[in-house]
């Protein structure tokens, strides 16, 4: 058994266990080869969740929130997830979201499977937020499939302002392979990654049942902390 798989064979059954999940679709995942997961963002803990369901070891663009180690909980929930390994394309100060870019290439180019939040922010109030094109230029520069994924209920687990996690049932919710081949081969276009993109996230509104709003989280988050 790999490290990894060790690892997961310890932290899974207890997450289980505190935070009971239903995963569905999880066979539309390639057993091998590249792919891209593009997930709604309910919460920081969110990877841990989608990394659980996902029989292959997924690899995310790390955020320092995920390692937030301010209380006990917070402390857990981040050293599973230096456990389980899945954060392993580092977003270095001072490094440009393209050189991010070119790191998280590499691992789709490696044939291993990416994590994606395209919101590139929580969910503010629990919609779904307009999709940022990087991922759309991942897909489209690497050829890789995108499969579509829907997050319920980490949101309620731990909140931002919370600091003790609540005991709450979790969704993870996997579709069909979004069909991107009208805009092959279009990479460099603003207006195919745009177009791309918004495919992308009506497939996860499809999945999660969330209102879709044609604003960045970003955004709206700004305008709420003023």
């Amino acid at each position: 058994m790999s490290p990894y798989g060790a690892a997961k064979a310890v932290v899974a059954p207890v997450t289980r266990v505190v935070w009971p999940q239903r995963v569905e679709g999880a066979h539309l995942v390639p057993e091998d080869g590249p792919v891209i997961l593009a997930s709604n963002h309910l919460s920081n803990i969110d990877p841990l969740f989608l990394g659980l369901a996902c029989s292959r070891q997924v690899r995310f663009i790390a955020k320092k929130e995920l390692f937030d180690e301010s209380t006990f909980p917070r402390r857990l929930l981040s050293r599973a997830l230096k456990l389980l390994g899945p954060v392993s394309v580092d977003r270095r100060p001072g490094q440009s979201s393209q050189e991010a870019m070119n790191n998280s290439v590499e691992v789709i180019k490696g044939g291993e499977v990416f994590g994606i939040f395209p919101e590139g922010s929580r969910s503010p109030d629990g919609r779904l937020y307009k999709g940022q094109t990087g991922l759309a230029w991942l897909a489209l520069s690497t050829g890789a499939p995108v499969v579509p994924v829907a997050l319920t209920g980490t949101d309620r687990i731990l909140p931002p302002g919370r600091r003790v996690p609540s005991f709450n049932r979790v969704g993870v919710r996997f579709g069909e392979p979004v069909d991107l081949s009208p805009w092959e081969g279009k990479a460099d276009r603003a207006k195919a990654r745009r177009e791309s993109t918004d495919a992308i996230m009506a497939a996860i509104a499809k999945l999660s049942g969330q209102e879709q709003i044609s604003r960045y989280a970003s955004s709206v988050k700004a305008e709420l902390e003023k």
